[in-house]
């Protein structure tokens, strides 16, 4: 039996990192993968796609609700949807209290007890992420997931992100078996974006794994809470979710200790593109005033 492969999307918000996860995950189960989907986002939306819900009940929720974690049984957490793809959602607290990773890590100690990895090729964590702090790392901290694929575009914050959560990884590298399995590209159209996104793969030690070209049959599916995959299996956009699937398939938890690059280098690789002129003091500002 192949060994179970532990991955995770990270991304800055805003970015569709969900809406590109399940549909990558869609087309992992119609390669015949069964799958445990773990959302670490306390806004419970990594397994709507999969389920045609609006939101599913968290661990977190329903373990307040019974008393404590011990109450639970793993069938009050885990749905089953799209494919047989195995869905659960670690929830977090509520805004201004407490860590969010208390719930990532205790929902995951909860389902390995429980048995929810048994019997699963893929365990996929999708979690928040434009900083990856102390609460969003825990599932590289605690040495679940093995391999991170960031979800990116040409725009000067989702690169400034990537490059933020390369350091995560960096930090975690030599103490566990945490890689950088890739970038993926979730196209904005903006200007020399396939480019951008290959020289910062390259400037992290990494690779692109996939283009995913902006297509409204994305927004189409998503009003319908469903994937591409299963709204419209025909279009050229579920090929390029095939494409991404089976490119991280046969990366075979194969990856890289990324190299993360400076504020100046970025900078640098954005004016080298034409992206930001040299007198464009007030993004640079923006962004460092982001970042302090």
């Amino acid at each position: 039996m192949a060994a179970l492969r532990q991955i995770a999307f990270y991304g800055k918000g805003g970015i569709g990192k969900s809406t590109t996860s399940q549909n990558t995950l869609a087309a992992l189960a119609d390669l015949g993968q069964k799958i445990l989907i773990v959302g670490c986002d306390p806004k419970a939306d990594s397994t709507r796609l999969i389920l045609h819900a609006k939101a599913q009940n968290s661990v977190l929720s329903l373990a307040a609700e019974a008393g404590s974690i011990e109450d639970l049984e793993l069938q009050d957490v885990l749905k089953v949807g799209y494919k047989g793809i195995k869905c659960v959602e670690s929830g977090g607290p509520e805004p201004g209290v407490g860590c969010a990773g208390r719930g990532v890590i205790t929902s995951i100690n909860f389902l390995e007890e429980n048995g929810a990895y048994n019997g699963v090729d893929y365990v996929s964590y999708d979690v928040l992420g434009d900083v990856v702090c102390g609460g969003f790392a825990m599932p590289i901290r605690e040495n679940k997931a093995q391999e991170i694929y960031i979800v990116m575009s040409g725009e000067m914050m989702a690169l400034y992100a990537a490059n933020n959560i390369s350091k995560g990884i960096l930090k975690y590298a030599s103490s566990g078996g945490v890689r950088l399995g890739g970038l993926i590209c979730n196209s904005r159209m903006t200007d020399k974006e396939l480019e951008l996104s290959e020289a910062m793969a390259k400037k992290l030690g990494s690779k692109l794994i996939h283009f995913v070209p902006r297509d409204n049959v994305v927004q189409h599916a998503e009003l319908r809470r469903m994937t591409v995959l299963e709204y419209d299996p025909e279009s050229k956009q579920a090929e390029e979710y095939r494409q991404l699937a089976k490119k991280i398939h046969e990366n075979g938890g194969k990856g890289t200790v990324p190299t993360p690059i400076t504020m100046e280098e970025l900078e640098d690789m954005l004016m080298e593109f034409g992206i930001l002129e040299p007198e464009d003091e007030t993004i640079v500002g923006q962004v460092k005033a982001k970042v302090a």
